[in-house]
């Protein structure tokens, strides 16, 4: 028997997948509390069970994913040993989040341009990014941080490029430019 609390919480999780489908999708539709309701096949009165209102929803998507997506990260980094088997299995890592499951990509990466409920929240968000791959750099904390962002720069743009079909090559050689960003940064980073 389901209890009334693990309901909700399926009803929930539900909901935030149909939201990474539509704020992820190609189209782009629009992410009103209709267009998930239905999706989801729930009534709007389990959508405000949940959530205060259709811009709270998004942006509970969105950091969802990006939250995710961080935790790839850092899981990934911290199997690694070695400078460059930390970049392989960092970039390994978001590759199978943002490109194997390209919805979660463009929430990440594309719907902060597009949706004005994340216009700051991307922004808010990077930073953390930063800091993931900076903690990976050896330099002192200025270059760190210029060079982490500026990886993370670069990898938004690459990503995103791929994810939109702009960029026209077999994943393997992706990765390994991605790779190649990463690494290459962080020989630039370090102070002789």
């Amino acid at each position: 028997m389901t209890t009334l609390e693990a309901r909700r919480e399926q009803r929930r999780a539900t909901l935030l997948a149909v939201g990474v489908e539509l704020l992820g999708s190609v189209g782009r539709p629009a992410v009103t509390v209709r267009s998930v309701c239905s999706r989801a096949s729930l009534t709007e009165r389990y959508f405000y069970e949940n959530f205060t209102d259709r811009d709270t929803f998004v942006r509970t998507v969105y950091r969802e994913v990006a939250e995710g997506a961080r935790e790839a990260l850092v899981t990934a980094v911290g199997q690694a040993r070695r400078p460059d088997e930390r970049a392989r299995r960092a970039v390994t890592a978001f590759v199978e989040l943002m490109i194997d499951e390209p919805a979660r990509g463009r929430v990440l990466l594309t719907a902060p341009f597009v949706d004005p409920a994340l216009s700051t929240l991307g922004m808010t968000t990077m930073p953390v990014f930063v800091s993931v791959v900076g903690e990976q750099l050896e330099s002192d904390e200025v270059d760190r941080q210029l060079t982490a962002t500026g990886v993370v720069g670069a990898l938004t743009a690459l990503f995103t490029m791929y994810l939109d079909g702009g960029i026209e090559v077999d994943r393997q050689r992706f990765v390994d430019h991605c790779i190649g960003v990463v690494t290459s940064a962080g020989r630039s980073g370090r102070r002789a």
